[in-house]
């Protein structure tokens, strides 16, 4: 069921289906809670899963020029807190897993445990600092062919012509997005810090969702900052990108699956 709640006295939309323990589910930039829409279905059968459009994304408000981590994990705060939940398992994809992470910093007790979903802990490079600031301009010149492109960056090469259908179910979401929101992320995942050293302190578990063929974040990168994570899951998949719940749904919903019955 579609519902909203306020935050900042503005309107945050999510989706709330099932029953037991909660699942959020935390979408990528471009996206909304639509995106999850196989991955709510699967697990909706054995969990309640909260998918919240973060800001400036889906039905859910603007809050102003830039949008930190940490304002975008205290939206997600404010629908749990209006829900009435006190301890819930994070699944993030990309952006959501930043936010994940903020939330993780900010809000440590509510933690069962969380999923990366083809998103890292460090900060952005300064080369990709740069780049962001690139994209903030192609959004302001055309934003059509700058979400076009930027959806089909984020699946593996090989799967652009067998995946048609959730590359334009991912590219109608993207289509979506406003261009205030869409400048307002960019400029919050430029100015993010890393956030490894959770990582390595946290004792719930941690899942990490890794690509081979990902062209925004390395695999032998995201390996590497794995092993610093104690009670760890590695999904690896080896014929995806950046999208794998979309390019390998049945093999990523049965892996989550075993995931959270480790978490709760």
């Amino acid at each position: 069921m579609l519902k909203t709640c306020l935050y900042k006295n503005e309107t945050v939309t999510f989706f709330d289906k099932g029953k037991g323990k909660a699942v959020v589910l935390l979408h990528g930039f471009l996206g909304s809670h639509k995106i999850w829409e196989s991955t709510i279905k699967d697990l909706s059968r054995s969990y309640r899963v909260i998918s919240i459009d973060l800001p400036g994304h889906g039905n859910t408000a603007c809050f102003g020029y830039a949008h930190s981590m940490d304002l975008m994990a205290k939206c997600v705060k404010a629908v749990m807190d209006h829900l009435g939940l006190k301890k819930y398992v994070l699944i993030g994809h990309s952006m959501g897993g930043y936010v994940s992470l903020a939330f993780a910093d900010l809000f440590p007790d509510h933690l069962r445990g969380m999923c990366l979903y083809h998103s890292t802990a460090l900060a952005d490079t300064e080369e990709k600092k740069t780049e962001r600031m690139r994209a903030i301009k192609a959004v302001k010149a055309n934003r059509r062919v700058y979400t076009k492109n930027a959806i089909k960056n984020l699946f593996a090469s090989k799967n652009l012509k067998y995946l048609k259908d959730e590359i334009s179910f991912a590219s109608k979401i993207a289509k979506g997005t406003g261009q205030q929101g869409i400048i307002a992320a960019l400029h919050g995942l430029k100015d993010r810090p890393s956030r490894d050293i959770i990582l390595g302190l946290v004792k719930y578990p941690i899942m990490m969702v890794i690509g081979e063929h990902d062209n925004v974040l390395p695999a032998q990168q995201l390996l590497e900052q794995s092993q610093i994570i104690n009670n760890k899951t590695i999904l690896y998949l080896e014929h995806d990108g950046h999208f794998g719940f979309l390019e390998s749904p049945r093999q990523s919903n049965k892996e989550l699956r075993k995931f959270l019955r480790k978490c709760v």
